[in-house]
């Protein structure tokens, strides 16, 4: 099918594709260190940076693309079948602040928003699935990064590159993990208001604009941090990823805190969220 045939609210976004060849470029060069006089932490920042815009996309086109087979006609003239992470919701809070998340706290923060006509879609079932597409997208990035550690196919492997991987999965199990969580405002409350009282969803709505606010004020509190944290850890365990890896990735990323020696790192000084 040529390009000319392809309705323009469905041709793939300039943009999402300028951000996965950067990301395919930056991995390259860390694949092959010797062939880019780049410095390592600078390329471990483009490549997770852009790979999470990337997985951030692919999770607001999930939505979309559920809503749109389950009967919201309308999604493709909004723009959000496009994979264009400017088009999902505000740019701010789509785009920006997750990005300042990732790069202040190394967290995932579930950002962008696609805006469904719901009164379009029959049946409880369909809105609680177009809910759980989107962090079901970031699990299935997760698995797909942790594949080869849990296949053994990194022997060899530079060390840049594993933690990469390492810590963009990390991004994604936190991801899921806060968007599964069933606090209105997020996927999760999605996934089970269609299946609550009118009253219930009506009191519940009144909180949803604070919903994020008070899931990123307990994760400050050192005890719930431990217990968030704790999971994430054994669920990337699980995929075969380790600790070290996950936190030295976060170490290079921070490239402009100085990029980790063998001589000084020490695990235990990097956890994330502090």
């Amino acid at each position: 099918m040529s390009t000319a045939a392809v309705p323009r609210h469905n041709r793939v976004s300039p943009v999402f594709l300028a951000l996965a060849a950067v990301m395919a470029v930056s991995g390259w060069a860390l694949w092959s260190p010797d062939a880019v006089p780049v410095r390592t932490g600078l390329l471990v920042f483009l490549f997770v940076l852009s790979g999470w815009v990337v997985s951030l996309s692919l999770h607001e086109y999930a939505h979309a693309r559920t809503a749109l087979h389950s009967g919201d006609i309308s999604v493709g003239a909004k723009g959000y079948l496009t994979l264009n992470p400017l088009k999902y919701s505000h740019a701010l809070l789509s785009i920006v602040l997750p990005v300042l998340f990732v790069i202040a706290g190394g967290i995932g923060l579930p950002g962008g928003a696609v805006f469904i006509e719901r009164g379009r879609i029959p049946g409880r079932l369909r809105h609680s699935l177009i809910s759980a597409a989107g962090p079901l997208t970031n699990v299935l990035f997760a698995v797909a990064l942790t594949a080869p550690f849990r296949l053994d196919a990194l022997d060899g492997v530079p060390l840049a590159f594993r933690c990469a991987l390492a810590f963009l999965a990390l991004l994604q199990v936190t991801a899921a993990v806060l968007n599964f969580l069933p606090v209105p405002g997020l996927d999760g409350y999605g996934v089970i208001e269609p299946w609550l009282s009118r009253g219930a969803r009506r009191q519940l709505d009144q909180v949803a604009p604070f919903g994020l606010l008070v899931v990123f004020a307990l994760l400050w509190v050192p005890e719930v941090n431990r217990v968030f944290f704790g999971t994430v850890d054994a669920l990337l365990a699980g995929l075969g990823v380790s600790g070290f890896e996950t936190a030295l990735g976060l170490e290079w990323f921070r490239f402009w805190e100085g990029e980790p020696d063998g001589g000084w790192f020490r695990y235990e000084e990097t956890a994330p969220l502090g």
